[in-house]
Parts: C-alpha cells; structure tokens; sequence
C-alpha cells in the first residue's frame, strides 16, 4: 500500500463522519472511487435504510467505476438486510481492486464480504489505516461485541472541579462554544441520561437546541434515573415540543399510579432491578442494548456520574473546565458516588487530550 492509498482512505473517512447522530444502529461509512488517479465517485451513509457508501459511490461514478479502485472504511455487507448486499453492487460496477480499512466486527459476518469478492477475483486489501477506522466506530464495535451501549460521562466544572457554588449556583459555570459543542455531542449520541436530581433542580431539555432537519440536529433519546418516581409531570422533559422520547428508569418501589400517569404523558417506564435502592446500571445498560442504544451520553448530576464511574461502567469522557475557582467544601464536586479508598484503585485513563473551547478547557480520554 502507498501514501496515496492513505490519502484517499482519509477521505473516505472524512466522509463517514457526515452520517455521525444519523445512521445508528448502523455504523458509519464512507466509501470513494478511484481511477487513473482522480476520484470518480464519493459516498457515504446517510442514515440507516438508506443505499450504503458503497452504493452512493459507485452511482456516482457511474461507468467510469469499471477498472476502478473502491476505498471503503467498513467491510462491504455480504447480507441481505434493509438493503441488497453492497458485494452484489460492487460487482456489477466493474471494480478492480478495493481497499478495506476494518473488517466487520460481527463474529457472524467478519471476513464474508471481503472473502465473497476476493473469491471472485478482485484485488481485495485489508488494514488501512484499520485503528482510525474502529476508532470512528467504536461505539458500534463495542454494542456488536458486547450488546451494550458505549458509556460517554461529560461535566462541566471549575479549574478546582467544582459543578455549583456552595449556594447551589451552576448555570453558566462555561461558556457559549462549550455549551454548544457539549450538545453537539448529544446529536452523536443514541441516549442521554441524567439522575431525578438533577431534573429536580435545573428541569432540563436535553436537546440540541439546533433546528430540526437534515443537517442540523437530532435529539437523543432522554433517560432520567428515578427509583421512586419522583419525576414531575409539569417537567419540560414531558411537555417539551421534541420528537425524542422521554425513558424514564425505575424500580419496583415506584407506585404503580405514578407509572400510569407518566405512561399517559407519552414516557416509556421501565421497571428495572434495584441495587442498594437504586436502578441498577448494569440492568440499565442491558435493557438500553436490547432495545438498540449504542451510546449513551452521562450528563449528572455529580451522583449519577460517581454512580457510573464506582461500577467502572465508563468508556470515554469530556470534562469541560472553565477559567474560575469556587472553592468551599459544601460545593459539589463533578464525580460523586462512594469513590475509592486506595490510589492504588484509581481509574487509569489514556489517549489524554486537552484543546481550548472557546474559553475553556476540554479535557477527553477514555477508560
């Protein structure tokens, strides 16, 4: 493989991201068409049912994809699903030779479409910039690996980690380019929860707040955790004029009339296991895979984080940092929960990233 490949296999990348918040359950994927040096065809998935990358590349490139060379991030279907097989497309365009970033994850599935067009005589490459392309996935690979949606947790705080005053003030603790790229995150994502504590509080929308509409933003799913049902039926999250659903996570202990009337306005209760009280997180990450969520956002209040961090439940964070100190002992610090006894038991984190957001500080790694 040459630089040229990476080159055009970056491209194919750039592409893929188009479809991030649009395509779940499916991942993304980009795909370009290459002849005698100049791209012929680009694609991409735009959202899920929609022709795969592959598909939109070759129409595209219409006849001059014969001979040509095809750059795909994710291995083509081999599979009949919502759509024909993209190996039959590939194909019946007249491709040459096609270089593969990653093979597809699924233990069902993985190897059978580069193998079906390798059988049949293409030039059939896989590797290519592979890390970059699982990267771009890997909310997906960990849900087909796993059957568990991948665990983002985001806060903002003070430089000292504080999320409120002392007095409980917290709104605007960041600035205007922080807040909004913090719901630009909630466009990637399937699902964000938040503890009742929080929607006690703040009443909390948990959207967007982008126009709706192709190429602006899609609200996620809104989970709120409540053992004991506590959630007001005058709160946005139930009158607000948005086409995401509100989940509302429970237990046993919530009365059964309280569920009957947030089932009235339009909420989706789920009962779920008690630990020590509370909705067990393990039993929500389940629940949330069978029922298709891929990532799930972990907005707070501090509990609820502490809560996912404790159970080492966590995948990735961003941790937004504004230029100021509250300090005081009574004001609440980002991460809750019981917390560790021993340095020894710290959570480790890697690839450590720090970029200035307007005012801010953003600071993202994973677990």
């Amino acid at each position: 493989m040459h630089d040229i490949d990476a080159t055009y296999m970056k491209l194919a990348l750039n592409l893929a991201v188009r479809g991030a918040g649009w395509v779940s359950p499916n991942p993304m994927v980009g795909a370009v068409v290459v002849k005698e040096g100049q791209v012929v065809g680009r694609g991409y998935h735009r959202r899920a049912g929609a022709p795969h990358a592959e598909v939109e590349a070759l129409r595209a490139a219409g006849q001059a994809a014969r001979g040509a060379d095809l750059y795909v991030t994710l291995e083509p279907c081999n599979h009949q699903g919502r759509t024909p097989p993209c190996t039959q497309a590939i194909l019946g365009a007249g491709v040459r030779r096609v270089i593969i970033a990653t093979l597809d994850p699924n233990p069902q599935v993985t190897g059978g479409g580069a193998e079906f067009l390798a059988a049949r005589g293409l030039d059939v490459n896989v590797g290519l910039l592979a890390a970059e392309a699982r990267r771009l996935n890997e909310a997906w690979f960990l849900y087909v690996k796993t059957g568990r949606p991948w665990v983002m947790a985001k806060a903002a705080c003070s430089l000292d980690g504080k999320i409120a005053t002392a007095g409980g003030e917290s709104q605007w603790l960041t600035g205007e380019a922080a807040r909004a790229l913090g719901r630009r995150l909630r466009h990637r994502v399937d699902a964000i929860v938040v503890g009742i504590g929080t929607v006690l509080a703040d009443d909390p929308q948990l959207t967007t707040r982008r126009p709706r509409g192709r190429g602006a933003g899609r609200d996620p799913i809104r989970i709120v955790l409540d053992s004991r049902l506590r959630l007001p039926l005058t709160a946005r999250l139930l009158n607000l004029d948005s086409e995401a659903p509100t989940w509302v996570a429970t237990t046993s202990q919530a009365p059964p009339e309280t569920i009957r009337a947030l089932k009235a306005r339009g909420a989706l209760v789920l009962v779920l296991p008690a630990d020590a009280g509370r909705v067990s997180l393990p039993a929500l990450l389940k629940e949330l895979g069978t029922r298709q969520v891929q990532s799930l956002l972990v907005e707070g209040g501090a509990e609820t984080l502490g809560a996912f961090f404790d159970q080492r439940l966590v995948n990735q964070f961003n941790f937004f940092y504004a230029p100021k100190i509250l300090g005081g002992q009574l004001a609440p610090g980002m991460v809750g929960g019981h917390g560790i006894m021993h340095l020894g038991e710290a959570h480790i984190t890697k690839n450590l990233r720090v970029r200035r957001v307007g005012g801010d500080l953003l600071v993202s790694g994973y677990l």
